[in-house]
């Protein structure tokens, strides 16, 4: 029997909530014709600082080649900023802005583990696939 994810309600095995997966949909953006997530919106839905997220990435870079993980272009930054103004994208930020592929989403959840951090990859690995090609 198919369930329908956005009726999925969080149970004692850790399931996502249906609202979980809206958060997850709302974040999805395409960048060179690759579905990513940005690492501050990614750190807003594990419930950890966009610090944390861009440390993962410095301790672990042989877990994020290129294919997981990129910094945008100044130029990516701005258009999507102009494109999509509720993106969490920090003009006063010394450094560009970083993006995760599906893969790298499930690499970071490997490092960033918490309750939280389970739910979120539950409607990671359930939304992100309706994006891919």
């Amino acid at each position: 029997m198919e369930m329908d994810k956005n009726t999925l309600q969080h149970t004692d095995v850790g399931l996502p909530t249906g609202n979980m997966f809206e958060q997850v949909r709302s974040k999805i953006m395409t960048v060179r014709e690759t579905v990513v997530i940005l690492d501050a919106d990614i750190a807003d839905l594990y419930g950890v600082e966009t610090k944390r997220v861009n440390e993962a990435v410095k301790n672990n870079p042989d877990k994020f080649p290129s294919t997981y993980m990129f910094r945008l272009t100044r130029e990516e930054m701005i258009f999507l900023r102009s494109k999509n103004p509720t993106a969490k994208i920090s003009s006063k930020s010394r450094v560009l802005p970083a993006v995760f592929t599906e893969r790298g989403l499930y690499m970071l959840a490997t490092i960033l583990k918490s309750k939280k951090a389970v739910n979120v990859t539950f409607a990671i690995i359930e939304t992100l696939p309706m994006y891919v090609n």
